[in-house]
């Protein structure tokens, strides 16, 4: 009882940020497109992935193991989310906040960016709470200095490569800070390097994955780099810290200042270096905007301080004030946030407001659109599914046993397989899913999914006779509308060979 009452504002704010987005979401959206892989992650665990380290794979297996139905999968983010917000309060607390401060803290979680990060099966769910506890594992290392932390922060860190490689961003940040503050005596202990040493023997299965496997890893950032990042320019990246975090601006902004510049915040200015130095190191090499997401609960937890220590003696009043302007810029943004509504109320609301000319609405095409990206991921699946599944039942029993159901992307994929519970295995060579795809074949036809009909120098489809188109999905506002359901049928001879033979070339570019 004693624990409740202490924590008792941690844990109200959690059970909240837990309930909020399924309480939030309409019912007519759907799992989203990464969704759809990742869960097919945990029916073939391994120690890497082309595009993700393993832990995330296995709490797929989890769900799946709980029936694999939306609130099993939704129920993973949403749970480590409300273990975040638990975390920042307690962080607040441990540098001197009282109930104000860890209500600020809590609450700057819950109304921002991430509500709809902890309600996507994502590694940023798993990226964002190990970042978290790591800052939280600093600050208890500041108050106490007791060694046992440099260990728990190596595990922290390690386990936090194994959910998203971008852990890399906020151990460099730790280490600029240890230099740049008193701590710097860390670099004298011994046990500094023997915590490395710890965190290396915990992350060692994933790099030796990584080397048999060619550094995926590598080929993954290239492939950003040259498709996406290339875009970011400082500017944008900068103002979009502002614009995720804009009902609690002034609360991170106010914990930065307090670790810099208050005589209270000086101990854990460590924190501060630490931020900073993410976000210059994101910000040359080109990050994404939301790969700082880890770095601000800590900021939460200072501005929590920071407000509470301002407002204690005069200007009471602020508190009140502060907690009102969160949540008044908070309820205009949450159709930004989750798909609330369906679709052309959304993108209604979003010529109304003007949300629409703001650039929310700029998916990686670099062109607006009616709704924002991640939302368009989460619409006509279940419909593209049953039109596969269709299609594959109206086939010939004799046939059917010698049916390929090929899809052209990893999404496609996924869904097919997730919301096609009777068909058999569906294959892509996309992503990850070319790791699963059989080295033999011996088919007749092949169920093809994909957007475009392939063209005559994709090879292997014309080794059948004919084609025909079966179906399609034609959904206003999904990104996959215009996805089509083909036929291909008589295969020759060559058909088999040459699939093996295109198989086993783009294996083997990632086997040594």
């Amino acid at each position: 009882m004693a624990f409740i009452h202490r924590n008792r504002i941690g844990i109200i704010l959690a059970f909240i940020k837990f309930l909020l987005p399924y309480i939030l979401q309409h019912p007519m959206y759907e799992l989203h497109r990464d969704e759809m892989l990742y869960i097919q992650q945990g029916n073939h665990l391994a120690w890497g992935f082309m595009e993700v380290p393993p832990m995330l794979s296995v709490f797929a297996k989890l769900a799946l193991f709980f029936g694999g139905n939306f609130f099993w999968i939704k129920f993973w983010p949403s749970l480590f989310g409300a273990i975040n917000v638990f975390i920042v309060c307690t962080m607040a607390a441990e540098m001197g906040g009282k109930v104000f401060a860890q209500f600020i803290a809590g609450l700057s979680l819950i109304a921002g960016a991430y509500l709809r990060v902890h309600f996507l099966f994502q590694p940023n769910f798993l990226e964002i709470f190990f970042w978290t506890l790591s800052a939280y594992i600093l600050i208890k290392y500041i108050n106490t200095e007791q060694v046992k932390y440099i260990y728990y922060l190596s595990i922290s860190l390690a386990l936090g490569w194994l959910s998203k490689n971008s852990v890399a961003f906020f151990a460099a940040g730790v280490f600029v800070g240890i230099i740049l503050t008193e701590n710097r005596q860390l670099f004298s202990s011994k046990h500094l390097y023997l915590a490395a040493l710890v965190a290396l023997l915990i992350i060692a299965p994933n790099l030796i994955w990584q080397y048999n496997h060619k550094w995926p890893l590598v080929h993954h950032m290239k492939e950003l780099r040259e498709t996406q990042l290339r875009f970011i320019n400082p500017i944008d990246f900068l103002i979009d810290q502002v614009l995720m975090h804009l009902p609690v601006f002034f609360v991170w902004n106010g914990g930065l200042t307090w670790l810099l510049s208050f005589k209270a915040g000086k101990s854990y200015r460590l924190l501060a270096w630490t931020y900073l130095s993410i976000l210059f190191l994101l910000m040359v090499s080109s990050g994404k905007d939301y790969y700082t997401l880890g770095a601000y609960p800590m900021l939460f937890a200072a501005g929590g301080v920071w407000l509470e220590e301002i407002t204690a003696v005069k200007r009471f009043w602020f508190r009140y004030v502060s907690i009102a302007t969160i949540i008044f810029l908070f309820i205009p943004l949450i159709p930004l946030l989750l798909p609330v509504w369906k679709p052309e109320q959304l993108a209604d609301y979003y010529k109304k407001t003007g949300f629409d000319k703001t650039g929310f609405l700029r998916w990686e095409d670099l062109q607006d659109h009616p709704l924002p990206q991640d939302f368009a991921d989460m619409i006509s699946w279940r419909e593209l599914a049953g039109k596969v599944s269709k299609a594959y039942k109206l086939l010939p029993d004799s046939i059917k046993n010698k049916t390929l159901i090929y899809c052209r992307n990893y999404a496609l994929a996924g869904a097919t397989a997730y919301y096609g519970k009777c068909l058999p295995k569906v294959t892509s060579d996309n992503a990850s899913f070319l790791f699963w795809m059989p080295d033999k074949y011996d088919i007749k036809d092949l169920l093809f999914v994909g957007k475009n009909i392939p063209k005559k120098n994709d090879l292997v489809f014309q080794q059948f006779e004919k084609y025909t188109v079966i179906d399609s999905v034609d959904i206003p506002y999904a990104r996959e509308s215009g996805v089509k359901i083909i036929l291909y049928e008589n295969g020759n001879k060559q058909v088999n060979k040459m699939i093996e033979a295109g198989i086993k070339e783009k294996k083997d570019e990632y086997r040594r």
